[in-house]
């Protein structure tokens, strides 16, 4: 499937905080779900994107080491949430969080992924960026693994790992946080059987 990519634009996308971007893929990491505020963020129809890998949306001012270590957790089993910038069909970015939920066929085996999104606060972005354009400086010079040392690294010296780092910076949870997770809550319980599943890799 060819895969129309953006150049990116230095504009910035206003989010609704009562509102939740949400995206369903396999194991492969192809698109097999969005909703409708996913294609009003991103400008995709979703005609144009099942199917498509969900990299479509990547922003090339994301670090590689962030999806290496979202996908290890959560192939693994794992949840893990993550600050994350996305690109839009127009070129224009969008800062999320981003949370994970596993879906498993009748073998209890992982099958596909959903991602749920909202928007990341000023404050989450502000306390993240400077990590991320360290990440990408060395990716750049000396590749990806160089760039998961030096993230380790920064870990290490905070005594902590990548979930802790972000739990501790989108806490305390406000009133829009357990919003959120009852919206969450909510699209697994009404569409759990709606949607056929294949099977999701790294997106990067």
């Amino acid at each position: 499937m060819q895969v129309y990519r953006p150049l990116p634009i230095d504009e910035e996308i206003k989010l609704n905080s009562k509102k939740i971007i949400v995206s369903k893929t396999d194991k492969n990491g192809n698109i097999l779900y969005v909703n409708d505020y996913f294609c009003k963020v991103t400008g995709y129809e979703a005609n144009e994107v099942i199917g498509a890998p969900h990299n479509i949306i990547r922003h090339p001012d994301m670090p590689k080491a962030i999806f290496y270590l979202m996908w290890r957790t959560i192939e693994s089993g794992g949840n893990i949430t993550a600050v994350v910038k996305n690109l839009s069909k127009s070129g224009k970015y969008y800062w999320v969080t981003t949370d994970f939920e596993n879906h498993r066929d009748i073998r209890g085996e992982i099958d596909s992924y959903i991602a749920f999104r909202r928007p990341a606060s000023r404050k989450i972005v502000n306390a993240i960026e400077e990590l991320y354009q360290s990440l990408l400086d060395v990716e750049k010079k000396h590749g990806m693994e160089a760039s998961l040392v030096y993230l380790q690294g920064y870990l290490d010296e905070r005594h902590t790992n990548y979930n802790e780092f972000i739990e501790g910076i989108v806490k305390p949870k406000s009133l829009m946080e357990k919003l959120f997770s009852l919206m969450k809550k909510s699209f697994i319980h009404s569409n759990s059987n709606n949607y056929s599943s294949n099977t999701y890799r790294h997106a990067v």
